[in-house]
């Protein structure tokens, strides 16, 4: 009934909108119909035959405009379809069920729960776009030491990519939340995969067994993380402790070589001092992320009233993103060091950290 009462009132809005143009178009063509038929046996058409006439156009042109042009608006947490139910703590502004791919894409431009999960990432993504197309093209490192960094803006673009697309196609259908649901989980292990690589690569640049082995490692780690993610109940609101300890634990992994680079790392080195703190910051913005987006907070404190902005899945957003850029400037002071302090023999490739 109420989905019923909701086609009425659109369809009341689209009439009123729109009824001036063909009430004057069925009304044209009615008074050529009516001259055509004087001319040829000379009978009239009479004013209840026209309405009647405008009747049946004017109904026929609202529903073919019902169903091209769309209308809907937010709805409470409780109207949603059960595979919509993720947060209970948002009480309102969510978008309904959207069967049409066209209006999700559509919806990224209007505000609702999810505005600022999408834009969150979808700035981030087209940011790293940016920066992988600048730092590739200027960047005077050789062949594989670019192909090292591009694991890094690959994970981090995909990462971000699959989590927009997550929040703009996540209403359209249940199948449509689950496969874009997925990707995203496939995509943080390939956003913590891909920072590990570069960071193992040049850390230990001389130590070619530590350096296969650890990069081994995560890759074997993170390839078991995403096919974990892959199972339908990964991606259920019920698991969702689970799901941010498994990216923590996964994410930790990289403890054990950090361990080791520390027990061999010349710590009078400002180059490696630095690396070793950018290390540290990304490990507390993503457990700090994943804390908040597993607790919930601060719409768990505050029911209702985070509904729009400030929603503990935005601040794990924002989190993550600083964190790839903190990836990033760590990343690229230790291709720099490398590059001009090489002690293995490696040909010095001059580099400036701009």
């Amino acid at each position: 009934m109420e989905k019923e009462a909701k086609n009425m009132e659109c369809l009341s809005k689209i009439s009123k909108s729109t009824g001036l143009a063909f009430k004057d178009e069925s009304k044209d063509n009615l008074r050529q119909r009516s001259t055509k038929q004087n001319e040829t046996n000379g009978d009239d058409i009479t004013p209840s035959d026209m309405m009647h006439e405008l009747y049946e156009r004017s109904e026929e042109f609202v529903h073919k405009v019902w169903d091209k042009v769309p209308c809907w608006s937010v709805v409470h947490h409780s109207m949603l379809p059960q595979w919509l139910q993720d947060n209970e703590y948002l009480h309102n502004w969510h978008r309904p069920h959207l069967p049409s791919f066209a209006e999700c894409f559509k919806s990224v431009f209007k505000l609702h729960s999810e505005t600022g999960n999408i834009w969150t990432h979808l700035v981030g993504c087209i940011a790293f776009i940016y920066v992988m197309i600048y730092f590739l093209s200027v960047s005077p490192i050789v062949f594989e030491e670019k192909f090292i960094f591009s694991t890094f803006f690959l994970g981090a673009i995909l990462c971000l990519g699959f989590s927009t697309l997550l929040h703009t196609l996540g209403c359209h259908s249940e199948s449509s939340c689950k496969l874009f649901g997925k990707l995203d989980y496939c995509g943080i292990s390939l956003l913590i995969t891909g920072s590990c690589v570069p960071w193992f690569y040049y850390v230990f640049y001389c130590d070619y067994i530590s350096k296969i082995v650890y990069i081994s490692m995560i890759v074997i780690l993170g390839t078991l993380t995403m096919v974990f993610s892959l199972y339908d109940k990964f991606g259920t609101s019920e698991y969702r402790t689970m799901r941010a300890l498994s990216f923590v634990i996964f994410g930790m992994s990289a403890a054990i070589p950090a361990v080791h680079y520390m027990s061999i790392m010349d710590w009078n080195d400002q180059v490696n001092t630095t690396a070793m703190q950018s290390v540290f910051l990304l490990a507390f913005l993503y457990v700090l992320g994943a804390g908040i987006y597993a607790a919930r907070i601060p719409e768990r404190l505050f029911p209702g009233k985070c509904d729009l902005w400030f929603q503990s899945h935005q601040i794990f957003h924002v989190l993550v993103v600083a964190g790839a850029f903190v990836t990033y400037y760590g990343l690229k002071e230790l291709a720099v060091h490398r590059n001009e302090y090489t002690e293995c023999g490696v040909v010095n490739i001059p580099l400036t950290s701009g």
